[in-house]
């Protein structure tokens, strides 16, 4: 909202006068005038003393990098799923797992042979832990 125009103020004046009374106008308007002038040393009170807390980094801090209505969550998806990790060769190599006895034969997903399906011994259907490029994500419609 921005600031009022004149014929807002105008209408203001007149609900007003009518409301006090030509009378008790002159009071009313001093104690507006005090009131003002009140909050807006308050308000100066308090950027002083945050002037005050924070010392001389004030002058470095960017509120406007701070306001959410920048952020776009798809662009900030898409950089994350953009920066791929670099190998390196310090990254040790996965540690070999140990299959249960009679459970079907490892993936090559760590997390599908370390499903509850797999380590049961198999029952003949499918894993539903394992993942499968191009499938859709499985759905829990019980999930809160």
């Amino acid at each position: 909202m921005g600031p009022l125009s004149g014929t807002e103020i105008l209408i203001i004046m007149v609900v007003g006068l009518i409301v006090v009374g030509p009378e008790n106008l002159p009071k009313a308007a001093a104690q507006l005038g005090r009131f003002v002038r009140q909050a807006k040393d308050f308000t100066n009170q308090a950027k002083e003393r945050v002037k005050e807390e924070l010392g001389p980094d004030i002058n470095d801090l960017d509120l406007k990098s701070l306001d959410p209505r920048q952020y776009d969550p798809r662009r900030i998806v898409r950089d994350a799923l953009r920066d791929d990790p670099v190998p390196t060769a310090a990254t040790p190599a996965a540690p070999a797992i140990r299959q249960a006895p009679g459970a079907p034969a490892a993936s090559a997903s760590p997390l599908a042979a370390a499903t509850p399906m797999s380590m049961a011994g198999g029952s003949g259907r499918a894993n539903p832990y394992q993942f499968v490029p191009g499938a859709p994500a499985p759905f829990d419609n019980e999930a809160t």
